[in-house]
C-alpha cells in the first residue's frame, strides 16, 4: 500500500487536489482511498489531507501517520510544521518550491525528491490572489515525479472536475506542473 500525505492553506485546492489524484488512480483500475483533515475551516488555515493506493481493497480508515510521499503545496508551511514527520525512509518528497531539488536538504533520506514552482504556475494561469490556488499544478507534479496516476487519465478528470473556462485554465495548471517539475533520485 502506498499512503501519501498533503499539507498546504485552506484555499491552495489541497482537498480538490487530493480527490482529483484519487479518481485519476481509481480509473486506472486501482483501490484509493481519500481523507480530509480541515482544521479552522478557514481561508489560509493549514489542511490536510491523506491517500491510499493499493491493489487489494483498502479497510484501514485512520490518517495516514507514516506516508510514503508528502506533497507540500505551500513553501511556508514547512517553516511552521513537520511537513517530514513519519516521512519513511526511502520515500519521496513533492515540494512547491523555486529552489532546484538538488539545492534542498531534507532531514529525511529520500529515494526521490520532486520541486515546482507552483505559486508561479498559479499566478500565471489564475492571477495574483491572496492565497494561491497551486492545487492542479501541484497533481501535475505529483504525477511527473511519482508514476502513480495516469497523466492522460489526470488530466481528463481535471478537465470533467472543472467546466468551462475554469477547466481549460485548470487543464492548463495540470499539464504545465507535468512539464516544469524537476525530479531528483537519490
Amino acid at each position: 500500500m502506498i499512503e501519501v500525505r498533503f499539507h498546504g492553506r485552506g484555499g491552495q485546492g489541497v482537498v480538490t487536489a487530493a480527490h482529483i489524484l484519487a479518481e485519476a488512480i481509481f480509473r486506472s483500475q486501482r483501490f484509493v482511498q481519500m481523507i480530509p483533515i480541515y482544521g479552522g475551516e478557514r481561508r489560509g488555515a493549514p489542511v490536510t489531507a491523506f491517500l491510499r493506493i493499493d491493489d487489494e481493497p483498502i479497510r484501514i480508515t485512520s490518517q495516514v501517520e507514516k506516508p510514503d510521499c508528502v506533497v507540500v503545496f505551500d513553501p511556508l508551511l514547512s517553516k511552521m510544521t513537520d511537513v517530514e514527520a513519519g516521512l519513511k525512509t526511502e520515500g519521496v518528497a513533492v515540494l512547491n518550491e523555486t529552489k532546484p531539488p538538488e539545492e534542498l536538504r531534507l532531514y529525511t533520506r529520500l529515494s526521490k525528491i520532486a520541486t515546482v514552482d507552483a505559486t508561479d504556475i498559479a499566478v500565471e494561469v489564475f492571477g495574483r490572489t491572496a492565497i494561491p490556488i497551486t492545487g492542479t499544478a501541484m497533481v501535475g507534479a505529483f504525477t511527473a515525479c511519482t508514476g502513480w496516476a495516469d497523466p492522460s487519465l489526470l488530466l481528463e478528470v481535471v478537465r470533467n472536475r472543472f467546466l468551462g473556462e475554469m477547466g481549460e485554465k485548470n487543464v492548463r495548471a495540470a499539464k504545465m506542473g507535468l512539464e516544469k517539475t524537476r525530479v531528483r533520485n537519490l
